[in-house]
C-alpha cells in the first residue's frame, strides 16, 4: 500500500506525522510518498498545488492532506489546493461522521454521518464583480448530483445506516436544489431497504442544534454539507476531533477537518485526534480494513477515558506528541 502525505500549512505539519505514526503501528508495512500543498508552497515557488504533487497523488491513489492556510482577501494566481486537489482526483463525496466521546465537550447519544457533494455548487469558484454587483455562479450538475447521492446509499447499506435525509432548500431554489433532490430520490429506488426523508437545509440547522442523535445519516449539496458538518462536529468534542475523507472512484483524501490554526502552530499543543480518525477512515472506507480501523479507534477511545488530551478539550492538556505516544501504545497494548 502506498500514501501520498501531504502535511500542507501550520498545524498540518504537526498532527500528520502523528497520524502516520498510528497507521505504520497498524500497517508496517506502508510505503510513504512525500510532497508539498498549500499557501507556504504558494509563498515559495508561486503553486499552491505542484504538478509534481499532483501525479504523486494519482500514483498512489491514497493520499493524507493536513491543513492549508488561506489568504482572506483576493490572491491572484491563489487557488485552494484541497479544493483543486478534490476535483484534479474526482473525489466526489466528503464523508464527515460525528461520534459521542467519552469527553465532557461531547453530546451522548450521538452517531451521525453527513455526505457532502465535494465538486460543484458554489464552490466551482465562478464569481464576477464590477464593484457595485458581485454574482457566484451555483452550479448543480444531474451527474455529480447521482454520482453522490449512490456513494452516500452504498455507504449507508454497507455501514448497516437505516436512514438518510436529503437536505435542500428547493422551496427557494427549485431548478439547482431541486435537481440535487430529485437525482438523490432517484438513487433511493435502488435501495428499499433505506428509509429516505428530506429536510429544507434551515429547519435542518435547527435540528441539528437541538436533537442531533434524531439523525442518522444526512445527503447535502456542497455549501450546506459543509456548514452542518462543522456545526455537527460540536458535538463529537470540536473540530479537534473531526475526521473526514473524501471518497472518488480512483482515490481518496484522508483529512482532518480542522484548519491551519497559525496561532498554535509550532506549540506542540494541536490536537492529533482529527488526524488520527481520518486515517481509521482511510482504513475503513478505502482501504477495506475495518479490523485496524477499529483498532485505532479503540485506541483513541481508551486514552480520551483514561483522562489524556490536548489543552483544546481538557485542562490541564497535554502535548501533541504525549498524546501520539499513549496512542500509539494503545495500539500496542491490543496486540499483546
Amino acid at each position: 500500500m502506498k500514501l501520498c502525505v501531504i502535511p500542507g500549512d501550520g498545524i498540518g505539519h504537526e498532527v500528520v506525522p502523528v497520524a502516520v505514526g498510528v497507521l505504520q503501528a497498524v500497517l508496517p508495512g506502508l510505503q510513504l510518498v512525500f510532497a508539498d500543498a498549500g499557501w507556504e508552497e504558494f509563498c515559495r515557488n508561486g503553486k499552491a498545488l505542484p504538478e509534481r504533487t499532483l501525479a504523486a497523488a494519482r500514483e498512489c491513489g491514497a493520499v493524507f492532506f493536513g491543513a492549508v492556510s488561506s489568504p482572506m482577501q483576493l490572491v491572484e494566481g491563489y487557488r485552494s489546493p484541497i479544493v483543486q486537489l478534490r476535483r484534479e482526483l474526482g473525489c466526489h463525496a466528503n464523508i464527515r461522521p460525528t461520534l459521542s466521546l467519552p469527553l465532557a465537550s461531547s453530546r451522548s447519544g450521538i452517531d451521525l454521518i453527513i455526505v457532502r457533494e465535494n465538486t460543484e455548487d458554489l464552490y466551482v469558484g465562478d464569481e464576477q464583480s464590477d464593484g457595485e454587483v458581485a454574482v457566484a455562479i451555483k452550479r448543480i450538475t444531474r451527474k455529480a448530483s447521482l454520482r453522490v447521492a449512490r456513494s452516500a446509499f452504498e455507504l449507508a447499506r454497507n455501514a448497516g445506516r437505516q436512514r438518510i435525509t436529503i437536505i435542500h432548500k428547493a422551496n427557494i431554489l427549485p431548478r439547482t436544489d431541486g435537481l440535487f433532490r430529485d437525482c438523490a430520490r432517484e438513487v433511493a429506488r435502488d435501495f428499499p431497504e433505506i428509509a429516505v426523508d428530506e429536510m429544507l437545509v434551515d429547519t435542518a440547522a435547527l435540528r441539528l442544534a437541538q436533537a442531533p442523535e434524531s439523525f442518522d445519516m444526512l445527503l447535502a449539496p456542497n455549501l450546506y454539507g459543509d456548514i452542518l458538518s462543522d456545526l455537527a462536529a460540536a458535538f463529537g468534542g470540536g473540530l479537534g476531533l473531526a475526521p473526514s475523507l473524501n471518497l472518488g472512484v480512483a482515490a481518496a483524501i484522508a483529512e482532518p477537518v480542522h484548519g491551519s490554526a497559525p496561532d498554535i502552530a509550532g506549540q506542540g499543543i494541536a490536537n492529533p485526534l482529527a488526524a488520527i480518525l481520518s486515517a481509521a477512515m482511510l482504513l475503513r472506507v478505502w482501504w477495506q480494513r475495518p479490523e485496524l480501523a477499529l483498532r485505532i479507534e479503540q485506541a483513541v477511545r481508551a486514552t480520551l477515558l483514561d483522562g489524556i488530551a490536548t489543552p483544546d478539550v481538557m485542562s490541564p492538556g497535554v502535548t501533541t506528541q504525549h498524546l501520539a505516544r499513549v496512542v500509539i501504545e494503545r495500539i500496542r497494548q491490543q496486540q499483546d
